[in-house]
């Protein structure tokens, strides 16, 4: 099965101010792509060629280090631009997952607060992560390309922490990227989507 660059959900300029036009360009149509294509001339002769890009992911991870991290990359920034929408983010959450938000996390408050504190103390490259995991959710936070699926979870909901995700925004303003993104990005009805077919 090989990789392709979805397009994105959007407009480029759909979720300025917030991400910019061009932050979007660089991201999509350069980094996105990169993983795409080294991922596809990596996957040949790699005896993983006819799964799907989760079991790609799951099972180069630990074994084949290039596949695993071009296929890492391209299943999160798949989610990652359905992750985010115009006029998202904020606290008016489906009911389901506020329900759970308050259960498993301490509260939208305490959830927005330790998801922020995951991707800023992730050193260097990586992601911060909203996941399923033995039924309930969970904070985490990965290097480089890896995510939950490589954990026993199923994430939900995923920010971007390589540079090349906010420094035309927001220089080494890290925080206040991930403040953005949660205030005004999220596009929740997704995360919901993602939710339910984690805990089916």
């Amino acid at each position: 099965m090989a990789f392709e660059l979805p397009a994105l959900p959007y407009a480029y300029d759909s979720l300025a101010p917030f991400m910019s036009a061009e932050t979007l360009e660089f991201h999509h149509d350069k980094h996105h792509q990169a993983y795409v294509t080294n991922g596809n001339n990596l996957l040949k002769a790699s005896g993983l060629e006819g799964l799907s890009l989760e079991e790609v992911v799951k099972q180069s991870y630990g074994k084949n280090a290039g596949l695993f991290n071009n296929a890492g990359q391209h299943y999160n920034h798949i989610h990652f631009w359905n992750w985010m929408k115009k006029d998202g983010g904020g606290t008016k959450l489906p009911g389901k997952l506020q329900a759970a938000i308050d259960s498993d996390l301490g509260g939208y408050d305490k959830f927005k607060a330790d998801f922020v504190a995951a991707g800023t103390t992730q050193f260097g490259s990586g992601w911060a992560w909203l996941s399923v995991k033995d039924g309930k959710l969970e904070i985490s936070k990965t290097p480089n390309g890896e995510n939950p699926l490589v954990h026993g979870a199923s994430p939900i909901l995923g920010v971007d922490v390589w540079e090349h995700s906010y420094y035309i925004d927001y220089r080494n303003a890290r925080p206040k990227y991930l403040e953005a993104f949660v205030d005004s990005l999220i596009n929740w009805d997704y995360v919901l989507e993602m939710y339910e077919a984690a805990t089916k």
